[in-house]
């Protein structure tokens, strides 16, 4: 029972760090995904929805220092019954989106292993039992290091998980996991494999009031594209800054166009109020959000692959 319940204890240790560090890298991702459970279609809850980032970050950080504190053997029943309880709750979660056909991805893993609600709530599944099995054998479940050690490296994995989730809402995610990460060529992506599954991307629609531009842009040798996804909410401060950039991509040959999902009345208010030189055609706004974890964020490509992805807050760092 000791060997069994040591190894149970690595691998659910193991298995919650990677699913808390695969957020953590992209915490906007779980947070649009919270956004996706509060709407009135799933869990009708959407006086939440203002709230899905603060929890979806409280809810990374909390299951990334629980895998942690198992491995390390820290108050060894309080955080088994922390993971019981959060493990309960997503087993409803990913049972109710299985059952009622309501959320196609759980996003339990971020955008890196994409799973079915059935796979995840089966997963759930097993993670109860192996949780119960430790609750039951906790006594054989001894800590690494003394006391005051292992008080130090919780403190430091909150600390460091919270520096980590500041750093890439300030800039962008430290891993890229979606189709539109630099390297990746967005027509390859667009492709349909034989098995007729659907391919990575498949919504990217690039449209003016009088035309669809998207393999305009997917041809042309460079472009840069400004993804700016809700304009009443993108930083106003960025648009001098961006505008400069446009001028002097323009007059390197690139082809210049900002991407949004507002209102066309939004969207002209926008060029007038801060003059500028580019067309803003429309795009999903789910599209806009996988694209970049920035409003407004810049993008390079050539020849329909991704060479950069920058925040506006470091766009000194693009190179046309």
């Amino acid at each position: 029972m000791k060997f069994i319940t040591q190894l149970f204890r690595l691998f659910t240790g193991a298995l919650f760090i990677f699913s808390g560090f695969v957020k953590l890298v992209d915490p906007l991702g779980s947070a649009y995904k919270f956004e996706e459970y509060f709407g009135s279609d799933v869990l009708n809850l959407e006086f939440l929805i203002p709230f899905a980032l603060p929890l979806a970050i409280l809810l990374i950080v909390t299951e990334l220092v629980l895998g942690f504190a198992l491995l390390i053997g820290y108050k060894t029943k309080i955080t088994l019954c922390s993971l019981f309880g959060i493990t309960a709750l997503f087993l409803f979660l990913t049972w109710y989106s299985a059952f009622y056909d309501k959320v196609t991805d759980c996003g339990c893993f971020g955008d890196a292993i994409k799973l079915s609600p059935w796979e995840t709530f089966y997963k759930n599944i097993v993670f109860i039992i192996l949780i119960l099995w430790m609750l039951f054998a906790h006594k054989h479940i001894k800590p690494l290091f003394g006391k005051n050690i292992n008080q130090w490296l919780i403190f430091l994995s909150v600390f460091s998980s919270l520096y980590i989730v500041y750093h890439v809402l300030t800039y962008l995610p430290l891993i890229d996991f979606r189709p539109y990460a630099v390297g990746k060529n967005i027509k390859e992506g667009m492709k349909y494999n034989e098995d007729g599954e659907i391919p990575p991307v498949h919504d990217f629609y690039l449209e003016s009031d009088t035309e669809d531009l998207t393999e305009t842009i997917l041809n042309a040798p460079k472009a840069l594209l400004i993804v700016a996804n809700n304009l009443e909410h993108s930083e106003k401060e960025s648009w001098k800054n961006i505008v400069a950039l446009a001028n002097e991509a323009k007059n390197q040959g690139y082809l210049v166009y900002a991407l949004s999902s507002s209102s066309s009345n939004l969207v002209k208010k926008t060029i007038d109020d801060h003059k500028l030189p580019f067309e803003i055609l429309f795009c999903d706004a789910t599209t806009l959000k996988t694209i970049v974890r920035a409003n407004p964020g810049i993008l390079i490509i050539k020849n329909a692959t991704v060479t950069q992805k920058e925040n506006w807050k470091n766009i000194e760092n693009i190179k046309l």
